[in-house]
């Protein structure tokens, strides 16, 4: 299985990070240990978001999806309760 992830991290701000991978458990330990330079300074991380998919490239058009205002939107849609009991606001 192939996964496309969203994580919510703060640096100084709340942030939401799109990535995909292989191996979802393990991508995550990266991303907390420090070892991915684009979430390396974030404070607290967390997994809020996951689809899977059978193949690479399907899971990496769904990313670069996600990446896009459309991608955004959905997002914002699909995590609007959780945004809101969280006290956050939307992306």
């Amino acid at each position: 299985m192939n996964y496309t992830y969203v994580l919510l991290f703060s640096k100084p701000a709340p942030k939401f990070y799109i990535g995909s991978t292989e191996d979802l458990e393990q991508r995550l330990l990266q991303h907390r240990s420090g070892s991915v330079a684009t979430t390396k300074g974030a404070s607290k991380i967390e997994l809020v978001y996951f689809e899977g998919c059978k193949n690479k490239t399907d899971a990496r058009k769904r990313e670069l999806q996600l990446k896009t205002g459309f991608g955004r939107g959905y997002i914002n849609r699909r995590l609007e309760s959780y945004m809101k009991s969280a006290g956050l606001v939307q992306w």
